[in-house]
């Protein structure tokens, strides 16, 4: 009897085991973005004064993540509101080109709701706030090379541009506040004219 047992709880612990181990993303294909598509994005942005493109939003499960291009030129000083912070969007830089001043930090000064009519809220970085200014910020000098990780609800703003800074943007979206974006819709989104001064 006491070996039955012990063969029906190790049975247990095994279904239990694989179960456990199931990828959170079931049968999911991988997804690929050349280096000829992210250039196609760049110099859009470029012709086009457009500083925030998302190129894809893949479904990962759990999670979607999203791709994005972002071109900046230079900047001598912050705009007025320039504090960007994303309630459920966490993201990170990888600096392709480049170099700036980026600040940091939860505590934002002067807090304002970006309106929900926005492209950016709509498709690339979910619903947020604006600010002023970022109390006891800490300061990154950004390089061609450089990551770094932004936490939903902390504030960001660049304070300098040296002359651009060009980086992908991965965007963390567990909430899934964004649409999902294909290979598909990225190429129709390219062969779409574009509008000065943003999109």
């Amino acid at each position: 009897m006491k070996t039955k047992s012990k063969v029906l709880v190790g049975a247990f612990v095994a279904v239990c085991l694989s179960l456990a181990q199931q990828p959170t993303c079931t049968r999911c294909s991988a997804t690929y973005v050349s280096a000829q598509e992210l250039q196609a994005y760049t110099q859009r942005a470029i012709q086009n004064n457009i500083i925030d493109q998302q190129v894809r939003s893949v479904d990962l499960g759990k999670s979607q993540v999203g791709l994005g291009v972002v071109y900046r030129g230079k900047l001598d000083k912050p705009g007025p509101t320039a504090v960007a912070e994303h309630d459920l969007i966490s993201e990170v830089y990888y600096v392709i080109e480049g170099s700036a001043t980026l600040v940091t930090g939860p505590d934002i000064v002067g807090m304002q709701r970006r309106p929900a009519t926005l492209r950016t809220v709509i498709e690339y970085n979910g619903p947020g706030n604006n600010g002023t200014a970022i109390r006891n910020g800490v300061t990154h000098q950004l390089k061609a090379g450089d990551s770094i990780i932004i936490p939903a609800g902390t504030g960001h703003l660049f304070t300098k541009i040296d002359d651009h800074i060009r980086y992908l943007m991965v965007r963390i979206d567990p909430d899934r506040a964004v649409p999902l974006k294909n290979e598909e819709q990225s190429k129709a989104y390219l062969a779409s004219p574009a509008k000065k001064g943003g999109e």
